[in-house]
């Protein structure tokens, strides 16, 4: 039986991405998933424009917007209704653009279209049993199949939030959003009623698409147990009913569901993680790209060097990219943003409204570093540490869990 470097599963964007950078190094590779790594990603991809541009991949970027705003007053008055100018571009990623470039990478790597079912360990080997019967070797197996993996083993957390929205791309009988504006995050409650006020909030991420297209979504930072799609959309079409708007026409529907405080993995398995497998979710914002773009290149260069030593097993390989995954820096700076947001979880619209208008009064490169967890430890713990002391008293009482 043929015994390969690397089986990767999964062929979403955590797969390609990681198995992109694997093709460089001259390993045996295959992987398997459910679903083509040729079949088209539905899932729209925002990303700080910065992202893309250090790493020379701008050009995967099918709209950018300049004109970058939230709202975050009470929209009772006009000045509730007043925007926060982000002055930072954000994009949105052509998806067959990005996928298409990350297959011509992965040149070489056969995927097969099959589903695990147990992986086992058996002299110092990996083997991987599909549904059909069929048995893969590897000395190391590394699941990039999303959050819902069965093989990474991680510490029982019973009450996971999730992040959810509902969005649609249409168009709609007036504008939703400025003309060439990027709305991150429109707080403003004018259309609930007291009820909704104080269940989970919600805001509204939009964008204009030009051609009279809009993207609009209803989303939940996260909550425990999380939002329904249903209440969601009964939000969406409430907020535009109550500036006039209908939907005319909806040329996509997006629902999204994902987990923001998985517990890290455990990091002495045999089966190493990547992307939403391996808790790579920023906790804080929900997004996971620019993250699999950074960290994918350094993973693949090591697990190349690991894989030269032959007597290495799977438990010691895989143990060793846990190590490169998740090393004292990136664990504790996501154990500071796993804090904050169970405090923010607790916020109702009010408070929560207020500790975004105070954040986003960060310079630049403080609340882009935070959003993106490109901050190093000690500068993120300033970070923190001076948005509490410059925040309103509620909003302090709120995060020391005192009120």
């Amino acid at each position: 039986m043929e015994i390969l470097d690397i089986l990767i599963l999964g062929s979403g964007p955590a797969a390609l991405c990681l198995a992109s950078e694997l093709a460089k190094q001259d390993l045996k590779i295959k992987g398997i998933s459910t679903k083509s790594p040729n079949q088209k990603w539905e899932n729209t991809y925002g990303i700080w424009a910065s992202e893309l541009e250090e790493l020379g991949l701008e050009n995967l970027l099918s709209h950018r917007w300049c004109k970058t705003v939230s709202f975050f007053g009470d929209g009772e008055n006009k000045k509730g209704d007043t925007p926060t100018k982000h002055n930072y571009d954000y994009g949105l990623i052509n998806q067959e653009a990005f996928q298409n470039e990350l297959l011509k990478k992965c040149k070489g790597i056969e995927w097969l279209n099959e589903t695990a079912t147990d992986i086992k360990e058996k002299n110092k080997l990996s083997e991987v049993i599909c549904f059909s019967g069929l048995k893969i070797k590897a000395r190391l197996v590394i699941d990039a199949s999303g959050h819902k993996s069965n093989f990474v083993k991680r510490p029982v957390q019973n009450e996971i939030a999730q992040q959810a929205a509902y969005g649609i791309v249409g168009k709609f009988t007036s504008p939703p959003v400025n003309k060439e504006q990027f709305v991150l995050m429109d707080f403003r409650p004018n259309h609930l009623n007291n009820e909704e006020k104080l269940s989970s909030p919600s805001f509204l991420y939009a964008m204009d698409l030009g051609n009279e297209t809009f993207f609009v979504e209803e989303t939940s930072l996260a909550s425990y147990p999380a939002l329904t799609q249903e209440n969601l959309k009964k939000r969406l079409y409430k907020r535009l009913k109550s500036k006039g708007i209908e939907v005319s026409e909806i040329f996509h529907e997006e629902n999204c569901l994902f987990p923001m405080n998985l517990p890290l993995p455990f990091k002495k398995q045999f089966v190493l993680g990547f992307g939403g497998a391996a808790s790579m979710v920023h906790p804080a914002s929900g997004y996971m790209v620019g993250s699999l773009l950074r960290r994918a290149p350094l993973l693949a260069q090591k697990l190349a060097l690991f894989l030269k030593e032959p007597h290495l097993s799977s438990l010691e390989l895989a143990s060793k990219g846990w190590e490169i995954l998740w090393p004292y820096e990136l664990t504790q700076r996501h154990k500071l943003y796993q804090y904050g947001l169970r405090r923010l979880m607790s916020f109702d619209e009010s408070r929560l409204r207020s500790f975004f208008s105070n954040f986003f009064r960060l310079s630049t490169n403080e609340w882009v570093g935070f959003l993106t967890n490109t901050l190093p430890l000690p500068k993120l713990i300033y970070v923190m540490s001076k948005m509490f002391i410059n925040s309103p008293l509620k909003v302090k009482l709120g995060m020391l869990k005192l009120n």
